[in-house]
């Protein structure tokens, strides 16, 4: 029993006379007997148990055993303990390193079970020795059981596998009539709990003996029953060799015929298909291998059409082809800048890989990782490589993956087995090189068929992925040569271990001249095509694409962009269709007469930064930045505050901070400092269906409650983010650049951002961003409150355009 990681601890002191205590500490047991004069290994991880066992090893080594009448309570009473058990010395002792012990033990006397005394911190009770009962008048019937009890124990022995043939000479050297009951009764394994327990509590030798010859019995009835099926069960199995010997005298009779070459012609075939495929010497030999084996199979066995299917896919995989790419890096990046705008990023790092390769064509590939918001081109950008690079492209969609035979595939023994999707992508591409995308990682599950995150640690590894192994082709494949690219929208659900494979490219939102660049360059053309019409017919303004953008679409990303520009063309084609044959200029006017009504909401940030009390934040989101608003109100009360609006425990720990603050402050803002005693103080974060959580909200709940606390209201055309501290601190949050979009989308040209985030701001934002918004940097709590606060009665400032309606309900992660 004993771990290999555990450390044992030798506590055994030799025999010792049996001598029981009127008190002993109790060990329950769960679904196992323990009998007298016998050795079991016990597992033992309750804490009350271990406590026990820690105490027994120092005060004698005796315990008292009692078998659980039923195996699931974790804290049994007295009543749910059968009232028979053994005294038990223990004899070793392993402690593991999870906490638990696994314990070698000697069962010694039989004890009765009168209360129990104590059950904290483990169970002690009351005992006594159960005597057993020898009559001389029952010698001579014990005698003839005990002849008996042997006699059928050493066929059950013979029959039974589980039970070792040393068992029968143990059984011989044993003359004493109840230790060979007891001896016999743990010893069968196949005997339920209760039925062992009830041969412990049979004090009375004879009844003893007369029970376990009964259910030796019984036993042996059964083993012979399984003999008999085990002989007819071999006899079917001759009768198959039988009939295979037959098969093959009626092969060889065709061949005498001239009959049966067409199964030789397919061996050849598909010899001459591996000597083609280019295999490394090891597949090579154990294709061989199967196809000999494939050779002697007669064509409808079973197992025939398995093996041939395994050769079919052994060939098809591309072992040596490999596409001949060119590298040309102006061709490259005139590709990328064809395709896609922005993005410079991962551009710059698709380049360098491709400068290195183009000195060091043996340098392994890279593992790309392109993380951001929905519709900012991650899988776009990866078919542009693979186009640049004149690659072969393969896509596989982990999103909602839950079996890990997925990545790895099934074992041939099942039934319809297959590869994995990397070695299905490979032969689909029919080259070892390709650019092999695989998307939306971050969506990933894991149940009880195994994790595939897991499974791709060793895909996305290039140290490993030289020697990969799937599980139906069962020989080693070389993925180094793969140009691996994984996307995701956030990184927080792809694991540690499988983020530290992958070099991270993060993808941000677009600002808007960036979305119109792209509409302009990219999505009209796409969407004008795809709809059966010409440029000639239809022309889109600047002003209606900017229209569109602020008045319809609230991304991160352009995807809904390029639908309502779709929209727009379908009803276009519509009138054209019609017989309304004039070309289109679609203008603003054109944009509202064929949407709708721009879908914002013209007064909202007016409408709530109206009173003081209410500070707009900045929120990360995985589609994007979003505006936030915290909301506070003073009521009388006894000095409690109240948060809503579904915050997490990070934000509602942000919101006691901001008060414990401001309260320490008071004075400072001509505010009493006891004003806390009579009243209650309630912040709300609106949008309460949306999840809330994070730290940077710190700066938006003290101006919140600064600004209701003073009567002062909050600048309008103003929003913030940042972490605060109870010293009065300002420190660094993520998302810097999509915070800023968010603001700037709704208007807001001015952000109150940390000191220790400028270099964030310096490299995220354009040169366009930074000289359209005006940013703060703050190190102090006093510092934001000087720039967000405006004098008692003053009118608050309004943003210079309308804010867009409420996005639908994502996850809010307030970095």
């Amino acid at each position: 029993m004993s771990d290999q990681h555990g450390h044992p601890e030798d506590v055994s002191s030799g025999e010792r006379p049996v001598i029981v205590p009127p008190e002993l500490p109790v060990l329950p047991l769960r679904d196992t007997v323990l009998f007298p004069n016998s050795f079991m290994p016990l597992a033992v991880a309750r804490e009350s148990s271990v406590r026990l066992i820690d105490d027994a090893i120092g005060s004698g080594k005796l315990i008292g055993v009692f078998t659980q009448k039923d195996p699931a309570l974790e804290e049994p009473a007295q009543e749910d303990l059968y009232e028979i058990g053994t005294a038990t010395h223990i004899h070793k002792m392993f402690r593991l390193p999870d906490g638990s012990l696994r314990l070698i033990v000697q069962g010694l006397a039989r004890i009765r079970l009168h209360r129990l005394t104590a059950y904290r911190p483990y169970l002690r009770a009351e005992i006594s020795e159960a005597v057993e009962a020898l009559r001389e008048e029952d010698r001579l019937e014990i005698d003839a059981l005990q002849r008996n009890i042997k006699i059928n124990f050493q066929q059950v022995v013979s029959l039974s596998p589980l039970l070792s043939d040393d068992l029968q000479t143990l059984t011989s050297n044993i003359g004493d009539p109840g230790k060979l009951a007891d001896f016999i009764a743990s010893s069968l394994t196949t005997l339920v709990t209760p039925v062992k327990q009830e041969v412990l509590e049979t004090l009375d030798i004879r009844a003893r003996m007369d029970v376990l010859n009964r259910l030796l019995i019984k036993e042996l009835e059964v083993l012979e029953l399984g003999s008999k099926i085990q002989s007819q069960v071999q006899s079917e199995v001759g009768k198959n060799q039988r009939e295979y010997f037959l098969r093959e005298q009626m092969k060889a009779i065709q061949r005498e015929l001239g009959e049966g070459d067409e199964q030789a012609k397919e061996i050849e075939e598909l010899r001459g298909k591996i000597e083609a495929a280019g295999m490394p010497e090891s597949v090579r030999k154990e294709a061989l291998r199967e196809l000999d084996r494939l050779s002697k199979m007669p064509v409808a066995a079973a197992e025939y059409t398995v093996s041939r299917t395994y050769l079919d896919w052994l060939v098809a995989v591309p072992w040596s082809k490999r596409t001949d790419e060119v590298i040309d890096l102006k061709r490259t990046k005139s590709v990328l800048d064809a395709d896609h705008s922005d993005l410079e990023k991962a551009k710059d790092r698709i380049l360098e890989y491709l400068a290195v390769r183009k000195l060091n064509p043996e340098v392994k590939g890279p593992i790309l990782c392109f993380v951001g918001p929905p519709g900012v081109g991650k899988t776009s950008l990866a078919k542009s490589i693979a186009s640049s690079l004149d690659r072969k492209f393969v896509r596989v969609s982990l999103g909602g993956m839950r079996d890990e035979a997925e990545i790895r595939g099934h074992r041939r023994t099942y039934i319809g087995a297959l590869p994995g999707q990397v070695i299905q992508g490979l032969r689909r591409a029919e080259s070892k090189n390709p650019v092999f995308i695989l998307d939306e990682i971050d969506k990933l599950g894991s149940d009880f068929r195994g994790d595939p995150a897991s499974a791709l640690l060793e895909v996305l590894d290039p140290e490993q992925n030289n020697s990969f192994r799937d599980h139906y082709l069962d020989v080693p494949f070389d993925l180094s040569e793969v140009l691996f690219i994984t996307t995701a929208n956030i990184l927080d659900p792809v694991p540690p271990a499988l983020r530290d494979r992958m070099e991270v490219l993060e993808l941000p939102g677009y600002t808007e001249e960036e979305k119109l660049r792209i509409a302009q360059e990219h999505l009209v053309g796409k969407q004008v095509a795809n709809h059966g019409l010409t440029v000639e017919q239809v022309t889109f303004t600047e002003e209606a694409l900017r229209t569109v953008i602020r008045g319809y679409t609230r991304e991160a990303g352009v995807r809904n962009l390029e639908r309502e520009i779709g929209a727009l063309c379908r009803k276009i084609a519509r009138r054209r269709a019609e017989g309304i044959e004039e070309a289109v200029a679609v203008t603003r006017d054109t944009v509202v007469n064929m949407l709708g009504a721009p879908r914002v909401l013209d007064e909202e940030i007016e409408d709530r930064t109206k009173a003081p009390g209410v500070a707009v934040g900045l929120a990360w989101t995985p589609t994007g930045g979003e505006v936030l608003f915290v909301e506070a109100s003073r009521m009388q009360g006894s000095g409690s505050l109240t948060l809503t609006g579904h915050l997490g425990d990070v934000m509602k720990e942000s919101a006691r901070a901001a008060l414990s603050w401001f309260r320490a402050h008071a004075t400072e803002y001509d505010v009493d400092p006891a004003f806390y005693k009579t009243a209650e103080i309630h912040l709300h974060v609106p949008s309460g269906a949306i999840p809330k959580d994070g730290p940077s909200a710190g700066v938006t709940m003290v101006t919140a409650l600064a600004s209701e606390l003073t009567a002062r209201p909050v600048r309008g055309d103003l929003a913030m983010t940042g972490e605060i501290t109870l010293s009065g601190r300002v420190l660094p949050v993520g998302g810097i650049k999509e915070k800023v979009l968010a603001a700037r989308r709704v208007g807001i040209r001015e952000v109150i951002l940390p000191q220790q985030n400028e270099k964030n701001v310096k490299e995220d934002l354009s040169e366009e961003l930074r000289r359209d918004m005006r940013v703060h940097f703050v190190s102090r709590i006093g510092e934001v409150l000087s720039l967000a606060l405006l004098s008692k009665g003053a009118q608050v400032k309004r943003p210079s355009i309308p804010v867009a309606p409420e996005p639908e309900p994502v996850h809010e992660t307030v970095q």
